[in-house]
């Protein structure tokens, strides 16, 4: 883990963000950007847009390919991260960016600070990370799109995951404030405590269990699962307090698989707390002991992310799951 490379940001020119905007938008139906429909959509002359391409290149903002029947640029992870700050940065949201403090197969977390110096988490969405590009042209649910970028895919995640921790902190649940999300970025409170994953002993494992038990059955009632509730996505404070993390997974109980997800959250517990903390116990909650109360995953729907973005990204989540076995993701610069 280190540190996410901002320094360059300050001086980019208005025109390098028109280039950088430019390959964004020709991305959406290029897997490849044309030099000339570069040009074209920034309103530059050709020459003048050649050459900030070549400087963007060097800071590895953009990135040139000529292996494909077509040569053409597309944005870097880079490239897309200054994109967003920039955005985030407008709007007061952050100031500056610290350490990496987490990083996945999908995903790069970074502790941020606002104006006035208080503490965010920015969560950086990297679904290109993942096997994507060995099934995105097997499945319906992209066929229709002409080209289905990384771009895109992750920020629908970010779009998710902030439509998700909104519903469920406004409700009262135990997630992280959310502060604002631009692209594939989201910007939320820093919880209080470390990854149950990094806690040595509780005083009373029965207890904790109990907790996280009520949390998803709590979850289930009001329509949701979780679909990854594990010790890395469970923050435990010193005092006790649970704060749950990370929502691009979540379902609804309605899902057609909405019993195994629920089943198997169950069981990630169980199998936790038994190898870690040597507790197990035969009293634990299954699908069919929820009871509707609340309809949250309706919510969700009509906050912004809509029930297509839903399908899409569910179904993409579920490829990815069964093809991470044996196959090596390709990843961007």
């Amino acid at each position: 883990m280190g540190k996410l490379d901002v320094r360059l940001l300050r001086y980019l020119t208005r025109e390098d963000f028109r280039i950088l905007m430019s390959i964004e938008t020709g991305m959406r139906n290029h897997e490849l950007v044309p030099k000339q429909m570069i040009a074209s959509m920034a309103s530059m002359k050709p020459g003048q847009a050649h050459k900030l391409v070549k400087e963007l290149i060097r800071h590895r903002l953009v990135g040139y390919d000529n292996a494909k029947a077509h040569d053409g640029y597309r944005l870097t992870n880079l490239g897309y991260d200054y994109l967003a700050l920039k955005l985030l940065a407008q709007r007061d949201v952050l100031a500056s960016v610290g350490n990496q403090i987490g990083v996945g197969k999908e995903s790069d977390i970074y502790i941020v600070a606002n104006p006035e110096g208080e503490q965010y988490v920015l969560k950086l969405h990297r679904l290109g990370r993942t096997s994507f590009r060995n099934i995105k042209n097997k499945r319906d649910y992209i066929r229709h799109r002409r080209h289905t970028s990384w771009l895109y895919l992750s920020r629908l995640a970010a779009t998710k995951e902030f439509a998700y921790m909104k519903v469920l902190h406004d409700r009262g649940f135990p997630v992280p404030l959310p502060i604002d999300h631009n692209r594939h970025c989201v910007v939320m409170q820093l919880a209080d405590g470390v990854p149950l994953c990094n806690v040595a002993e509780v005083d009373r494992p029965d207890k904790l269990y109990g907790q996280l038990m009520t949390l998803l059955v709590k979850l289930a009632n009001h329509g949701l699962i979780h679909c990854d509730f594990n010790e890395f996505n469970l923050i435990v404070s010193e005092t006790g307090k649970i704060t749950l993390i990370d929502f691009p997974q979540m379902v609804s109980i309605d899902h057609k698989n909405a019993e195994m997800y629920f089943d198997r959250d169950v069981q990630c517990v169980r199998d936790y707390f038994l190898r870690k903390f040597s507790f197990e116990s035969e009293v634990y909650p299954t699908f069919a002991d929820i009871v509707r109360e609340d309809t949250l995953d309706e919510e969700v729907a009509a906050s912004g992310f809509s029930k297509d973005q839903q399908r899409e990204l569910d179904q993409l989540l579920e490829e990815q799951t069964e093809h991470k076995d044996g196959e090596s993701g390709e990843e961007e610069e």
